[in-house]
């Protein structure tokens, strides 16, 4: 496709986007009304699902198949990072060697990296619950994996990951996201219906298939994020030279 025809493609999927976000602001209600019939309708429905945190009753349950589509663009984007960033014939790869880092800075990534993790982990488990979820966990996590990267050595970091795990958890957790939208229909409902028993309202077990859902979204951000970040660094340090001169 020559550049012309992809501008041209680009200015009629432009315009098409433009009327129809158009149309639907002038249906928005005034502002500074009173009345707020989506955030209404939204927390009612979070309340009828015995979901505690709003903002996941709409992402993983009331707008669940529109999160299916944002996890299939993150899982595309590590895709296309793996294929673009793997090793050619052409290059060669080096060690990297140790570089010099402060006590004080190796001691406050060896505290910080467990509790990190730890934080991560309950973001994610208490996504229903409390602000957070999958997305925000997700990102603490590969955070948390990252500070040995800066308080100790790429060396470190590498043997830390396990890229072939990381990339079957990251497939596994896309699959599974779109698997339990097959419980609604096996129950005769719409696909991702929640349809689970619903628990008690503010109770870790609770919200039906939200924190099922919730776990497989933090699993796949974070391995994703990290296998990413994995890629851009094997670059930096392995292929562009960075193991002759330690450079971080």
């Amino acid at each position: 496709m020559t550049r012309r025809a992809r501008t041209r493609l680009f200015l009629a999927a432009a315009a098409v986007i433009a009327a129809v976000f158009a149309l639907a602001c002038l249906r928005l209600p005034p502002f500074g009304t009173q009345t707020h019939p989506y955030a209404d309708r939204a927390v009612e429905a979070t309340m009828r699902q015995r979901t505690a945190n709003t903002v996941s009753s709409v992402n993983f349950d009331q707008r669940a198949f529109d999160t299916l589509g944002e996890e299939t663009i993150l899982f595309a984007a590590v895709l296309g990072a793996v294929g673009l960033l793997r090793r050619t014939a052409d290059e060669r790869r080096t060690r990297p060697r140790p570089v010099a880092v402060l006590p004080s800075t190796r001691l406050f990534g060896a505290v910080m990296l467990p509790i990190t993790l730890l934080t991560g982990v309950y973001i994610v488990g208490h996504g229903q619950l409390s602000p957070g979820g999958g997305f925000q966990g997700g990102v603490i996590l590969a955070t948390g994996v990252h500070l040995s990267y800066l308080a100790a050595d790429y060396r470190v970091l590498d043997r830390l990951r396990h890229r072939e795990a990381l990339d079957r958890a990251d497939a596994l957790a896309a699959g599974t996201f779109a698997a339990l939208g097959l419980i609604g229909l096996g129950a005769g409902a719409a696909y991702l219906q929640n349809v689970l028993h619903l628990g008690t309202f503010n109770q870790l077990v609770s919200g039906g298939l939200v924190p099922y859902i919730n776990a497989a979204v933090g699993v796949e951000v974070a391995t994703g994020v990290i296998v990413i970040l994995a890629h851009f660094l094997d670059q930096t340090e392995e292929f562009a030279g960075g193991g002759k001169g330690g450079s971080r």
